[in-house]
């Protein structure tokens, strides 16, 4: 059900991703440990030209991505886009040396990089980390604290990480830094999640960075962290719709063929309607994403609030699409292993990280409250 805004060419290549990620990664993610980066399908994606890609197209493409490599391996999907949020920052922010150590690697697929923003006390609300940035001579500085639910961590080569330089400024008193892993004192360990993507805590203890290390401008990482994220909300809603979209699929599948009080279940009617809510829903949710990343990409001055509205309204209907094709498959649905159940584990998510379901709300109407005052 291709979108109206899509030209063949960006459905073709829509088509092309699904299918190599069905053939070529798929199989790489099945081999990997859940839970670790899987360095030999980063790499694969890297041959592929699709990591070196996220660094040169815009927002729809990225939308595009994800959600054509969700729909047939989201292990794929999260590894591309985890290199994506953690490299971002330097290909946005950094300086040409910054640039020229890290993101050639990370195009590769041979760099692993990470994003670490939360803290154990600042989730939601990023404006209140405490991971202390003290100084260190006249241009440096020692990073001590905690940071948790860090993608990639504790294996990648690099880390984007926020600290606080200046105490009690609030959202003002951030600054990003590129930390490469081999720094002293940084340490960290995996965490077990309900799905198992590479994610784990970092223990930061005196670790020396410099201005060198600094991501745009001292005091000023919060629009970093920001921008990062307006770009890649859209996104996570598209990766929600790849799953929907197998769902749905899958849904429509199993009703035509099976049998059940002497007809097929398409053929009842609460079950044709359902599927038919799960469609319109996948269809909405679709556009609302497509919308959120060409406002990005033409620099529309409402992107905070369209991709808030995307990422929200793509991740819950993606729960509840995954929610109602199991309960349409029934119980073979929830067994170990069967492409249900490995997506009802994964849809949970998206509706946690990178802004959870209520912060979005929270900052659509924020928005909107301050449109109403500039129209005054």
């Amino acid at each position: 059900m291709p979108a109206f805004s899509l030209e063949p060419e960006q459905n073709a290549w829509c088509a092309e991703l699904r299918r190599l990620a069905a053939e070529r990664l798929a199989p790489l993610a099945e081999k990997g440990e859940p839970g670790r980066v899987n360095r030999p399908l980063v790499a694969e994606l890297g041959r592929l030209g699709l990591l070196s890609r996220l660094f040169t197209s815009g927002a729809l493409d990225l939308c595009l991505m994800r959600e054509s490599l969700a729909y047939a391996c989201t292990e794929a999907e999260t590894a591309l886009a985890l290199q994506g949020l953690g490299a971002h920052p330097v290909h946005a922010h950094g300086t040409p040396a910054q640039r020229a150590r890290w993101l050639p690697g990370v195009g590769e697929g041979t760099v692993v990089a990470a994003f670490a923003l939360s803290e154990p006390g600042a989730g939601s609300d990023a404006a209140a980390l405490a991971l202390a940035a003290e100084p260190d001579g006249a241009s440096g500085w020692r990073l001590t604290g905690e940071k948790t639910w860090i993608s990639n961590a504790p294996e990648a080569d690099f880390y984007t990480v926020f600290a606080r330089t200046t105490p009690g400024a609030g959202a003002r008193g951030v600054t990003a830094f590129l930390v490469p892993a081999d720094r002293p004192g940084l340490t960290g360990a995996p965490l077990d999640m309900l799905s198992p993507h590479p994610i784990g805590t970092l223990d930061l203890d005196a670790v020396p960075v410099t201005s060198a290390d600094v991501l745009g401008e001292p005091d000023r990482g919060f629009r970093v962290a920001m921008g990062t994220l307006n770009l890649f909300r859209p996104s996570v809603g598209a990766f929600a719709l790849g799953m929907a979209r197998a769902a749905l699929d899958a849904t429509l599948a199993h009703t035509a063929r099976r049998d059940a009080f002497g007809a097929k279940l398409k053929d009842l009617q609460a079950v044709a309607h359902e599927v038919a809510e799960m469609a319109l829903r996948v269809e909405a949710a679709r556009l609302l994403v497509l919308a959120a990343a060409t406002a990005y990409d033409e620099g529309a001055g409402d992107v905070p609030m369209r991709s808030a509205m995307a990422k929200l309204l793509a991740t819950e209907t993606a729960q509840y699409v995954v929610d109602r094709a199991v309960q349409l498959h029934g119980a073979r649905a929830l067994r170990r292993g069967h492409p249900l159940e490995h997506l009802y584990r994964e849809v949970r998510a998206p509706r946690v990280y990178e802004g959870a379901s209520e912060v979005q709300r929270g900052i659509i109407a924020k928005e909107l409250y301050a449109d109403l005052e500039d129209r005054g």
